[in-house]
């Protein structure tokens, strides 16, 4: 019983200590989303922002010389709307064990569920988000936990 409780505190030690290390497939983590409520009068206000942390071993994410490209992948879980966005040219500070920072625009997906009688109604959204490096190494998909509320016609 005591070699099985030593075995066990090993365990999650090693898991803990790799947990922190960088890997091959990006890894990204929900930080917080900007502003949380939105109304489908707002023409000119901005849509909702995205902040994600992002890891990756390699730094291969960016768009470089053009031609190899990072993607972003964000859905709006309650229309089912897709959008993919290339990560900006990164390349003076993308290298190896890479950690940063990223936002995420919501625009293309932020869409009204139409409601029977055209009723005016909030909608909360929530975002799936993931990340492809130019090695199509596909990250962990994360959910926004908070959402935006988002006011329909």
């Amino acid at each position: 019983m005591k070699n099985l409780a030593t075995a066990l505190v090993c365990v999650v030690l090693f898991a803990s200590c790799n947990k922190d290390k960088f890997t091959t497939e990006p890894q990204i983590k929900f930080e917080s989303v900007k502003p949380q409520n939105i109304s489908y009068l707002d023409f000119g206000a901005p849509a909702p922002n995205i902040l994600i942390s992002i890891t990756d071993k390699e730094g291969d994410l960016g768009l470089v010389d053009g031609t190899d490209t990072a993607w972003v992948y964000i859905k709006n879980n309650l229309t089912g709307d897709f959008d993919s966005l290339p990560f900006p040219n990164i390349k003076q500070v993308a290298g190896k064990d890479f950690k940063a920072d990223v936002t995420v625009s919501t625009a293309n997906v932020l869409k009204c569920k139409p409601r029977p009688g055209n009723v005016e109604h909030v909608d909360s959204l929530y975002f799936d988000i993931y990340v492809k490096d130019f090695a199509k190494n596909k990250s962990n998909t994360i959910t926004t936990t908070d959402p935006v509320l988002f006011f329909c016609k």
